[in-house]
């Protein structure tokens, strides 16, 4: 097996365990035995579990990321995509293998002892915070309502991660299109 091919089965292998059962749950050992990579070569991919989990977090962001801009972009109208965004939401919230936020879920285990952990999710947090800015921008809404629509979307991300709920998702576009509507 080639290297990217190994880190690819050790990413997948880690994404699920680490997304699932959580980093401090999961040992190399048990990404080695759900990946079919030696623990040998593991650890020549990333030498510390907190490399693992710093490219885990890195390679989720962009399919996340990927995933949210797609369904949005199905919209014609700006403002409607503005709020597909928590349209889309509320489908991830109900896909069965949804544990809440990957990158809050990270910073609670890890964030006070990793800059790494920190560092990706502040990227990712601001990825996304930047994408609604531009999503408002093309609607041609202030630039103001960028950080209650963030929040809103990062408080429902947060509520359906602890409650189980999809609502919050429906809850937080109430209030963006509330938003929308005062402009």
């Amino acid at each position: 097996m080639d290297s990217e091919a190994a880190r690819d089965r050790a990413l997948d292998a880690a994404e699920r365990l680490f997304y699932g059962r959580g980093v401090h749950a999961v040992g190399m050992d048990d990404v080695r035995a759900a990946s079919g990579v030696s623990l040998k070569r593991l650890y020549q991919l990333f030498p510390a579990k907190e490399l693992l989990v710093e490219a885990y977090l890195a390679r989720r962001d962009v399919r996340w990321r990927q995933r949210l801009a797609a369904f949005v972009a199905e919209r014609e109208d700006p403002r409607r995509r503005v709020l597909a965004v928590y349209d889309w939401l509320r489908e991830w919230f109900a896909e069965e293998d949804f544990r809440g936020c990957a990158w809050i879920n990270a910073h609670g285990e890890l964030g006070a002892v990793s800059d790494r952990v920190v560092d990706q999710v502040r990227a990712h947090k601001r990825a996304f915070h930047d994408y609604l800015g531009a999503l408002v921008a093309d609607a041609g809404l202030p630039s103001a309502l960028t950080e209650p629509l963030f929040l809103l979307a990062e408080g429902a991300m947060t509520t359906a991660g602890f409650s189980g709920s999809v609502e919050p998702a429906a809850q937080a576009r109430e209030g963006a299109r509330l938003l929308l509507e005062a402009h």
